[in-house]
């Protein structure tokens, strides 16, 4: 499996980091989780392309979440490829259908298949999918990816490789638990610890929480990252590290991992 952080800003843009959206690759398909302003050129960076998705997955509706999605699709029909798979919580297909209804010439344009979901397993363009929810202003989902077929690279104790995204959400032990014996966790942590700010963590909550759980995860990213985390990485990461000494480190849009 290989992800690629399309997009790791926020709401409030940086100049330097597109708004959220992954990429995820693998032997059965590809996945654009998240379409965020600016994921779409940054998809068109990659070697997939906008022509080349099989589904997007969205965690939840906000606009930092949703606003390339009607881009993405008259990019597709422009080229030719009509049909797509939208899935996501609950509203999902009323969510693109009333948006597709603001231009009329989108009308009948996409033979689109929309599958709403909420905790537990499904499967989903090439990939076997845990969901739970989270703790943010709205409805959203946490998600836990693994290539389907991936048991047949399962190690001696019979862990397979897992990719773990957070979505937006508070820090809390049941999530970092969600992702326990994942290679790597894509984690949510828009400010540093001098913002008060509900409904996302600061490091010194997450690194707390990452400390406290009963969870073993190989690597952590920090994402979806605002302008006020500019200049303080250094002291983000330190903040963690006080409390929590696993390997943390910062996403940047472009950066590609192998998931092994």
């Amino acid at each position: 499996m290989r992800v690629t952080f399309l997009g790791t800003g926020s709401a409030m843009p940086t100049g330097e980091r597109f708004q959220t959206g992954l990429l995820l690759e693998a032997d059965g398909g590809n996945l654009l989780v998240d379409c965020g302003s600016g994921a779409l050129h940054g998809l068109q960076r990659t070697g997939v392309g906008y022509d080349d998705i099989d589904a997007v997955l969205l965690t939840h509706h906000h606009l930092d979440h949703v606003s390339d999605l009607l881009p993405l699709l008259k990019a597709r029909w422009l080229a030719g490829e009509t049909d797509f798979t939208v899935a996501g919580p609950d509203g999902t297909e009323d969510l693109v259908t009333d948006l597709l209804e603001v231009h009329d010439y989108m009308q009948d344009r996409m033979d689109l298949s929309f599958r709403e979901v909420g905790p537990g397993s499904f499967s989903l363009a090439g990939f076997e999918v845990s969901a739970m929810e989270v703790r943010h202003s709205m409805y959203c989902l946490a998600y836990r990816f693994v290539a389907a077929g991936a048991a047949d690279s399962a190690d001696s104790d019979g862990n397979v490789p897992a990719f773990v995204f957070s979505g937006d959400t508070e820090a809390f032990t049941d999530l970092i638990e969600f992702a326990d014996g994942a290679a790597v966790l894509a984690h949510d942590c828009s400010f540093p610890d001098s913002v008060d700010v509900d409904n996302h963590p600061t490091p010194s909550e997450l690194g707390a929480v990452l400390a406290d759980a009963d969870a073993h995860v190989g690597r952590v990213y920090l994402t979806h990252l605002y302008p006020h985390t500019d200049g303080e990485h250094e002291a983000m990461l330190d903040s963690i590290a006080e409390r929590y000494g696993g390997d943390v480190r910062f996403a940047s849009d472009g950066l590609s991992l192998d998931i092994e």
